[in-house]
């Protein structure tokens, strides 16, 4: 038996037209799915290859303010894009609504790529995001990223661990420097501090007050990773002053001995200035 469909040059036989009502129901039996997916330090360079491939078959992409535009171009042109980027002072969208878009998207069949900068479980809210998912019996998976907390000190240079100035290291955020326990870190030979660029003179205050030297190198990157990317050098004495006037935001800041190997592992065709304590570069 044959049907003509609503096209009338098309024709179907009786195998052709249970075929494409299986598809159909398999289309909104589809179940969904949440991927917490970590866009790296910066550029799109940094990607996984795996976060590359789920972006590739979004059908929904979720993303933060400081991921690599350049990423949006890798999803279908149909994908639906949100912007729910957070950034300090600057309207954000409230996490409980960005938990109830990934629940939404994901009860209606679809694809979800949660894109957050850096690793997503590296200050990156992923908590009430995943228990938001599970409440609702939504599947999930997560795709670790590159954290700028590795990444920045590497392309400044800078090596987080040596077998004599630094053993160990700590990453910390500073949004919330009255929470953290500053004799501990004053006591650690490598600190990572993220979100700490507005918070700086208290970060040099308190390291200062619980032992540490005045002379202690820092770094200062800002954007790391991308064509925008800035770094100042000095120490716990004289960075402020150095970075006086200057917007610190998104920056890592490493704080250390090992921050002076800097001038010893650049590569040979980058300019060392003889002083780099007293300038940015």
């Amino acid at each position: 038996m044959y049907y003509v469909s609503k096209n009338p040059k098309l024709v179907l036989s009786d195998s052709e037209c249970i075929q494409n009502l299986k598809s159909k129901i398999q289309m909104t039996q589809q179940k969904g799915k949440v991927y917490l997916v970590g866009a790296g330090p910066g550029d799109v360079g940094y990607l996984t290859v795996k976060a590359y491939k789920l972006l590739e078959k979004a059908e929904v992409l979720v993303y933060d303010a400081l991921i690599d535009k350049e990423l949006l171009n890798l999803v279908p042109s149909d994908c639906l894009q949100l912007d729910v980027g957070k950034r300090g002072g600057q309207p954000s969208t409230p996490q409980a609504e960005i938990n109830q878009l990934l629940v939404k998207y994901c009860q209606e069949g679809k694809q979800v790529i949660r894109l957050k900068s850096g690793d997503p479980f590296i200050f990156g809210r992923c908590t009430a995001e995943i228990e938001a998912l599970k409440a609702a019996k939504c599947n999930f998976e997560l795709v670790p990223g590159i954290s700028s907390a590795l990444a920045a000190p590497l392309f400044a240079n800078i090596p987080l661990t040596d077998p004599v100035l630094s053993r160990s290291f700590a990453v910390v955020t500073a949004h919330e420097p009255e929470a953290l326990n500053w004799e501990a870190l004053a006591g650690i030979e490598t600190l990572v501090i993220l979100m700490g660029g507005k918070n700086l003179p208290e970060v040099v205050h308190q390291l200062i007050k619980h032992g540490k030297t005045r002379t202690t190198p820092i770094a200062v990157v800002r954007y790391c990773g991308t064509p925008q990317q800035k770094i100042w050098i000095g120490t716990l004495e004289t960075i402020l002053e150095i970075t006086v006037g200057v917007s610190l935001s998104p920056t890592v800041i490493t704080i250390g001995e090992v921050v002076g190997l800097r001038k010893y592992l650049q590569p040979e065709n980058i300019h060392i200035d003889l002083d780099d304590s007293l300038i940015g570069n």
